[in-house]
């Protein structure tokens, strides 16, 4: 069998999808893989921050030093080669700079809850370097920046990311700073502490016993869990200011407030813990290098493994935000600082923000995330009017309702479908296969693996969906079932986005902007869909990009996003330690297959309400019937004529009028496709399709030219009396009947309809078959008769009293006028118009 219109159009949808996403996944891979910025050379302007110049740092401290772990003779060499770059820096800076570079040995002792497990450290002689720019001016009191990261590597790892690249990065801002002649308004101090990967204890011992630390209005602490990649602001606080500051200043921005609503799923901990939450309570960030885990504490984790250019944007950020921290009025030493109330906000009113493809930030207060987040929810409450409008009735109200909430949880159920769908697939092929995690170290295999079935399972769900019944009632609103429907899925699917932002938004959590800008692109599709489809009607391939262009944003996103999420869990499984057998083997796979089903549903999840159609459906036409009804008198005279239509499946005939404007120019239908009592019509107007007429519903007439016809037919189908005989005087009698065709040439089928006293006739051996009632009118018997028309047909009837019988004689013939020709030519190729003209004469015998 060959491909139907709607199989093409089909195909070309899957085409242009599939390169859509294919364009957007290259972006994507682009972005997160940090080739869209360029690292600088050695040989790079003194006022800019150059990766080259890092590199060799990183190089000096993880080649040329042999390990820099607690215990291990390159832990000091690593401080010395520190202070001599230090005191290199220092040598160069002008007169009005004040430069201060101390080593000082901490001891201490503490508790700590650790990975959900309680432990006591104490610790002695571990060694922080520590670097004040500051102006000639300033005194010891000034509130300062603190630029925070560790020298010492884990055991077995050369640490090149972790953390080499984070002290390296940090001599290079300490030159530039001194070298592009930027003065300082507030100190600058650089941490560099020995002791991190003992749980934190270097950091600790700056905050308990340094002089310094009371100072610092803000500190930036910049980590390594990979090696390159996104720089992720993983945490921000206490309160909102630290994230605006960022959101303000970064060149390449790399945060999203949901970052720290995750960040303890991650078996880890970082120096921020010491600084903003256990004892500091200072503002700050905590930056990370989050990709490239496979090497995170592994003998890999050397120079070469770096991501080229993850260095430079992250050297081109700490500038910028160094020195917006230290413009700003907001930096407040340790005693000032528990004298003011903080003017952005609690640690529980984080704001939200995320980057946009590390173009720019979003960033808006938590309170007004109350107000925006909200309005999703008000446009679905009220978009149940707007649909109806101006029929308002709260019963119309609260049916729409329930249809959009049904369609909620249908697009629940495809979401859910989408993630378990995978992890079944995961388990499955573990039951046949040695290897687990066989994805580790080559993202591409997982969604070649877990994609195909993710989107199957988003599909799936749509094939019952036209079984669940609608509590709107498409006959009275002028609207196909159709119709009703697709708004149903749309608008469901557009309030489960929204009650999930309204879950963030309850719980206080900053990860609701994904869904609420999910919501909103929605609406901003539709709109454009609105106005598309009713331009082009809805299966026309412009009314689909009218609803996917305007959501390219939101999916480009979405994609980006997901493809972060999905690579950083790969690597991350990697570090989740064992889990018991025989369980434990399945998790891992289960963990990544549930992920790409979840970002596979919110990246394909909008686009199935209007794309689905095309996606899940076969080749459909909705099923039309166009009847040109001449009402004659005697053989030569039409005394009405009218266009009939109506409809086979549940579509009603105001949809199918709204996509065929010119169709309806030409039955001078108002713009508004107003289509009142006056254009009904009853079931007897179909008599001459008894008994399928049954199967038609919502039948409306306009009225049609009837001369034409007769330039083509010299004469019309009549009935006459041959003549009467009576049979008793009570009024039974028989009467014979002859019924011309007259010149009629394409006849199909003719139609009697007999109401009255009949007793019998000389069809069907005699024997008269059940009373039919057609439409609510009186019982009535009806013949159908079909072949050669050359000749006339001869009967009798009985009649078994004096009142009157009358029969309504129908026939149709195939045959078109020009005028019916061309309204046929006037609707859409979906729609499958079944034309033809019906002769329509009533007889009182």
């Amino acid at each position: 069998m060959g491909w139907g219109s709607r199989d093409v159009a089909a195909f070309k949808c899957l085409f242009l999808l599939a390169l859509m996403f294919g364009i957007m996944s290259c972006i994507t891979y682009w972005i997160i893989h940090m080739k869209h910025v360029a690292p600088l050379g050695l040989d790079a302007p003194s006022d800019r921050f150059s990766e080259a110049r890092v590199v060799e740092h990183i190089r000096q401290l993880t080649v040329e030093i042999d390990g820099r772990q607690e215990g291990h003779p390159g832990l000091e060499e690593a401080a010395k080669y520190i202070r001599k770059e230090l005191e290199t820096i220092a040598s160069r800076a002008g007169p009005d700079y004040k430069i201060e570079i101390e080593e000082s040995l901490v001891n201490g002792t503490f508790n700590m809850l650790f990975l959900q497990h309680s432990i006591s450290l104490g610790y002695r002689n571990h060694k922080n370097v520590v670097m004040r720019i500051s102006s000639k001016l300033s005194n010891d009191r000034d509130p300062s920046i603190l630029v925070n990261g560790h020298f010492d590597s884990p055991l077995g790892s050369p640490g090149a990311g972790d953390c080499g690249s984070c002290v390296a990065s940090m001599l290079e801002l300490a030159r530039l700073i001194v070298d592009s002649g930027w003065i300082p308004p507030r100190p600058i101090i650089f941490l560099f502490n020995g002791a991190e990967e003992l749980f934190l204890l270097g950091s600790h011992g700056f905050v308990k016993t340094h002089k310094w630390s009371n100072t610092v209005g803000a500190f930036i602490n910049i980590e390594a869990s990979g090696t390159g990649g996104f720089d992720l602001v993983c945490q921000s606080g206490p309160g909102s200011w630290p994230a605006h500051v960022y959101a303000q200043s970064a060149k390449y921005p790399m945060a999203n407030s949901v970052a720290q609503d995750m960040f303890g799923i991650i078996p880890g901990d970082t120096d921020y813990r010491i600084f903003a939450e256990d004892y500091g309570n200072i503002p700050g960030l905590d930056i990370i290098f989050v990709l490239g885990g496979y090497f995170y504490h592994t003998s890999y984790d050397t120079v070469e493994r770096l991501l080229p250019g993850s260095i430079q944007a992250r050297g081109e950020n700490l500038i910028r935000l160094t020195k917006a921290f230290a413009n700003s009025s907001l930096l407040l030493n340790a005693g000032d600082r528990s004298l003011k109330v903080a003017p952005h906000g609690t640690m529980e009113d984080r704001a939200v923000y995320f980057d946009y493809l590390s173009w720019f930030m979003i960033y808006y207060s938590r309170n007004l995330s109350v107000g925006l987040h909200s309005l999703p929810l008000v446009v679905f409450l009220l978009i149940s009017l707007f649909l109806h409008f101006p029929n308002c009735a709260v019963n119309l109200w609260i049916a729409t309702l329930c249809d959009f909430l049904k369609g909620t949880l249908f697009h629940a159920a495809s979401l859910v479908s989408a993630i378990v769908l995978p992890v079944l697939f995961a388990v499955l092929r573990l039951f046949f296969s040695s290897q687990a995690m066989n994805w580790f170290a080559h993202p591409f295999l997982a969604f070649l693996m877990f994609v195909p079935c993710s989107l199957v399972g988003l599909l799936l769900p749509r094939t019952v969906w036209g079984f669940f019944p609608l509590s709107q009632d498409a006959s009275h609103l002028n609207v196909s079932n159709e119709v009703l429907s697709d708004n149903a899925c749309f608008w469901g699917a557009f309030g489960l986005y929204t009650f999930t932002t309204m879950v963030y938004l309850l719980a206080q959590l900053g990860g609701g902007f994904l869904t609420f800008m999910i919501s909103l692109s929605m609406l901003l599709a539709w709109f454009a869909y609105f106005i598309m489809r009713k331009r082009c009607g809805r299966q026309s391939i412009k009314s689909l990009a009218g609803y996917v262009v305007p959501m390219i944003p939101c999916l480009l996103y979405s994609v980006y996003y997901s493809g972060f999420l999905v690579q950083f869990v790969i690597e991350k499984m990697g570090m989740m330690g064992s889990l018991p057998q025989p369980y434990g083997y399945f998790v891992q796979d289960a963990v990544v297959a549930a992920t790409i089903g979840l970002v596979t549903g919110w990246c394909m999840g909008p686009l199935m309400p209007i794309v689905g159609h095309w996606l899940a459906s076969l080749d459909a036409p909705k099923r039309v019937v166009l009847q040109h009804t001449f009402n004659t008198a005697g053989a030569d005279k039409v005394v009405d004529s009218t266009y009939d239509f109506s409809v086979v499946d549940a579509n009603s005939l105001a949809f199918l009028f709204k996509h065929s404007p010119e169709a309806s120019k030409m039955l001078d239908i108002g713009s508004e496709f107003s289509l009142n009592h006056n254009y009904h019509s009853d079931g007897s107007t179909w008599v001459a399709l008894f008994p399928v007429s049954f199967l038609f519903s919502g039948s409306l007439k306009f009225p049609a030219d009837g001369d034409s016809i007769l330039k083509h037919y010299a004469s019309f189908p009549h009935l006459s009396v041959r003549n009467t005989k009576s049979i008793s005087e009570a009024g039974h009698r028989r009467v014979h009947l002859e019924l011309h065709l007259g010149s009629l040439g394409e006849i199909w089928a003719t139609v009697v309809n007999i109401t009255g006293p009949l007793s019998n006739w000389s069809f069907a051996d005699y024997r008269l078959p059940a009373p039919e009632k057609i439409k609510g009118g009186p019982l009535s018997y009806i013949c159908r008769l079909s072949g050669s028309s050359n000749d006339s047909w001869t009967f009798w009837l009985e009649a078994n009293s004096s009142e009157a019988l009358r029969l309504d004689v129908a026939v149709l013939d195939q045959y078109l006028v020009d005028d019916t020709k061309k309204l046929k030519s006037f609707f859409p190729s979906w729609a499958d118009v079944t034309a033809f003209s019906t002769f329509f004469s009533t007889y009182n015998l």
